[in-house]
């Protein structure tokens, strides 16, 4: 019922045009969600909580984040790897750090009317540092920024998600054991479990990808279980990350970037077809359920009101969103061929859209432990909508007036892709002659190798389903 009235509210939404140009669909489907729940509210409906952590982390966003490994880019997205994780994990560490910090300093003057600890402002300001991907992918996809633009803002987003989980999970670690015994030890093996979560959660998910590749060698005999081994396989590298306690959207963000290099040429063109049309479905129907789950889950008697303590993570958020992204850009800019100038700063910073992973992760804290719970629930939704409808809804009309670049939509035509390969050849040869190291030349080698090492067990034949420029 939930997946149904969901698709009528969007069919509802396709026939208003004029004003989904003006507010975007997200708006429109939490906003439904919200009258939904009024309407449970006062008839005192009794309806199973749709957004629990357990069904948005295993259900609806496994789909999203394999739909954009599987769709993306991948030079686009390498290329600018390095700017993304530094964004991704130095930016998310930044914010965590000193929103949490200043919320506790806040307290300490008695702002709030209460006392509240740092662990407890720390692991707020953790989930509440996600930028979620579902909204920044609905808000850009409408908007058409720059694809370059684009890939570190959304590759941001994905990222930054596991980042956030792991620093969740720290700093809840850190409050059952009490800070009154944590040691320095403890602190180390902290940030060494941080990066054995990232690293490990990714290696799954290349592992997964590469199985699924040779997987799909053999299935040609059997084509209708192509697009059923595609879509398990990605959910198996998801599920077999958690259950090693890995970042699980690491895993099926690299198995969907990793498979679909095998996949796309071992299967028929019928079952890519459905691969990448189911994909649409689902990472679709998930992003809506989302939004409309959203707004249901708003109208409920859980909520703490606490003017001073809202206003001020309002205020943090955008403040140190806007801080990081200007000192990590200078950064990015001084190792950066393309610079990164002052209106895509501002695209940046003011694309930090906050969703539901963030509302996800603060129904897992437990108001046993942490009795602030209720008013970090209030405080997280309060954010998601600032984000949602003012960033969301001004971003459009703000990318107009400062003129930032578009994407263009034109196919390049065959003498362009010509060119562009022939300049990549050139590059990696002037850079192998200078013996340097550039992303030219890692691709080059990485090419060769794949080619050389890894196509002949995962590939079944030379074949492409459209025409290629190798």
């Amino acid at each position: 019922m939930w997946v149904f009235g969901t698709c009528i509210m969007k069919l509802m939404l396709s026939g208003w045009p004029k004003l989904l140009t003006v507010v975007p669909e997200s708006c429109c489907l939490i906003l439904t969600g919200i009258f939904v729940g009024i309407i449970f509210y006062i008839t005192n409906t009794t309806v199973l909580s749709p957004l629990s952590s357990t069904i948005f982390f295993f259900c609806m966003l496994p789909p999203i984040i394999f739909n954009a490994g599987f769709f993306m880019p991948n030079r686009p997205f390498f290329d600018h790897l390095g700017t993304i994780l530094l964004f991704a994990v130095m930016g998310t560490i930044f914010n965590t750090i000193c929103i949490g910090i200043s919320l506790w300093a806040c307290g300490l003057s008695g702002l709030y009317g209460f006392q509240i600890s740092l662990l407890e402002t720390l692991i707020f300001s953790a989930l509440i540092s996600a930028v979620d991907p579902v909204a920044v992918l609905v808000v850009f996809e409408e908007i058409h920024v720059d694809k370059v633009l684009y890939i570190i803002v959304f590759g941001e987003s994905l990222l930054n998600d596991a980042v956030t989980v792991v620093l969740y999970n720290m700093c809840d670690s850190y409050i059952s054991l009490g800070p009154e015994n944590i040691e320095a030890s403890d602190v180390l093996s902290g940030f060494a479990s941080f990066v054995v979560v990232a690293l490990g959660g990714t290696m799954i998910g290349i592992f997964w990808g590469f199985l699924t590749g040779f997987v799909t060698k053999y299935t040609h005999r059997v084509l209708v279980i192509e697009p059923i081994f595609i879509f398990i396989m990605s959910y198996v590298a998801y599920v077999n990350a958690e259950a090693f306690q890995m970042s699980g959207i690491l895993s099926i963000m690299f198995c969907g970037i990793t498979m679909k290099n095998y996949v796309a040429e071992n299967v028929s063109t019928t079952s890519l077809t459905t691969v990448k049309c189911g994909l649409k479905v689902l990472s679709n129907g998930s992003e809506s359920i989302i939004f409309m789950f959203l707004g249901i889950s708003t109208v409920n008697d859980y909520h703490e009101w606490n003017t001073a303590f809202i206003a001020l993570t309002i205020f943090f958020c955008s403040l140190y969103r806007a801080l990081g992204v200007v000192l990590l850009t200078e950064i990015a800019n001084y190792f950066r061929l393309h610079q990164l100038n002052r209106v895509e700063k501002f695209v940046m910073s003011y694309g930090g859209l906050r969703g539901a992973i963030a509302f996800a992760l603060v129904l897992l804290i437990d108001p046993k432990r942490i009795p602030h719970q209720p008013l970090f629930v209030t405080a997280t939704i309060s954010v998601v909508f600032f984000t949602v409808f003012v960033q969301g809804i001004t971003m459009k009309p703000l990318v107009e007036f400062l003129k930032v670049k578009r994407e263009e939509n034109q196919e390049k035509t065959m003498n362009e892709r010509l060119h562009d390969k022939m300049l990549d050849y050139t590059m990696a040869g002037v850079v192998d002659i200078l013996n340097q190291l550039n992303s030219n030349k890692i691709r080059d080698k990485f090419k060769q190798f794949d080619y050389a090492y890894i196509r002949p067990y995962l590939i079944r034949e030379k074949k492409h389903h459209e025409p290629k420029i190798c």
